[in-house]
């Protein structure tokens, strides 16, 4: 949990969020934040750890090869990816075969896994990523197709850096996590255009983060939770942040059962809403800038029927210090969120946010998504 219980925060009744001084790193105070009809940020008493406004987290990551390794903010910290593996290379595009990254993410052993050519990888078939493996596109440009990603009972693992464009076939999502997987991580990556979703999170996986992801020229964007009947779902935890949310329609994501912290995200012209609580969700939006283009809904609430309960429900949504624009309406229903909503900090102690100012929405714009960065040098395994 965080600090001791019976520190409430204070909340201003200012509507602009820009004229609260939230310092990048905060480390917040136990859950009892009240929620404010007029959407107005809270100050939660943060002590500042370094950094100026305006910084995007994971400023070290790129300094070593290996320095992604477990630092991820949210629900994914612990992810250490192929951390404690050898290098492996991929030298081809091919699908498959000596020096594909099929064949490498297919091995059992840990493996940090990067890539000495740049170009389209077309899939076949779903690739399967196995456990502690790190998929790093650091210092090329590396463009998944047709097929996506899977995560299939797999745990520690790090994708950075990639794109993910045209993926064809019924139920093909460009990253797709299900069953049992833990302990991931995706970061910098570009994702459009599939059939199904473009990352979608289902079937008792949990303990996810999503962070600084660019998402465009989609439908269903992010599926949490995949079905009222899963009801092992409720296990689930997901952190997204500093992600842009570029028109694509729906899903922002779309929650069943989860638990979701989403903050710092930029989400511009939807087609029907932003972010949907179904289902015993709990979705917690924070410092996000919410801008429709036209008067839409950014908050929907779906009713559905858990299979071991009797009557059907919706989610709870809590927001704190969103900033709606252009045309966006909330579309908060605040009944029961106070009693039923989780809190972030009693999961990990701290994580980076600032306003949801102009200048946070110019910087995700232009540093989300594959970016064109040198592979930084590795200094082996460590022990």
């Amino acid at each position: 949990m965080g600090n001791a219980h019976g520190h409430r925060h204070k909340h201003h009744h200012d509507t602009s969020p820009s004229n609260v001084p939230f310092p990048n790193k905060f480390v917040p105070q136990p859950p009892h934040i009240s929620a404010s009809h007029n959407h107005a940020p809270s100050d939660p008493s943060p002590t500042r750890n370094g950094g100026g406004m305006g910084t995007l987290p994971y400023s070290h990551v790129d300094s070593t090869l290996r320095s992604l390794a477990g630092q991820a903010e949210g629900f994914g910290h612990s992810a250490v990816g192929g951390l404690h593996g050898p290098l492996y290379r991929v030298t081809t595009l091919a699908d498959d075969g000596p020096g594909s990254l099929r064949d490498g993410c297919r091995r059992k052993e840990p493996l940090w896994i990067v890539f000495e050519v740049s170009g389209t990888i077309h899939l076949s078939s779903y690739l399967n990523v196995s456990s502690y493996k790190t998929i790093d596109g650091r210092g090329q440009r590396i463009k998944i197709t047709r097929k996506g990603l899977r995560l299939k009972e797999s745990e520690h693992v790090i994708i950075c850096n990639l794109e993910f464009e045209g993926g064809r076939g019924p139920d093909v999502d460009g990253i797709q996590v299900k069953p049992n997987s833990k302990h991931i991580w995706i970061d910098r990556c570009s994702l459009r255009d599939y059939d199904d979703g473009l990352i979608d999170i289902t079937r008792q996986s949990t303990d996810i983060t999503i962070s600084r992801c660019h998402f465009s020229a989609h439908d269903k964007t992010m599926l949490i939770g995949a079905d009222p009947s899963h009801v092992e779902d409720r296990c689930i935890r997901v952190t997204i942040h500093h992600c842009f949310f570029d028109g694509t329609r729906q899903r922002h994501p779309r929650v069943r059962f989860a638990k979701v912290h989403l903050y710092n995200n930029y989400t511009r012209n939807w087609g029907i809403y932003a972010v949907c609580a179904s289902v015993e969700s709990q979705i917690f939006s924070q410092c996000n800038i919410y801008e429709a283009g036209q008067k839409k809904p950014a908050f929907k609430y779906l009713t559905e029927k858990a299979a071991d309960k009797e009557d059907p429900g919706s989610g709870h949504i809590r927001s704190e210090g969103d900033l709606f624009i252009v045309g966006t309406q909330a579309g908060l229903m605040t009944d029961k969120a106070e009693q039923c909503m989780f809190h972030p900090s009693e999961y990990y102690p701290s994580w980076t946010v600032e306003p949801p100012t102009d200048s946070l929405k110019q910087v995700l714009q232009h540093c989300t998504g594959w970016q064109s960065v040198p592979l930084p040098v590795d200094h082996g395994v460590t022990a």
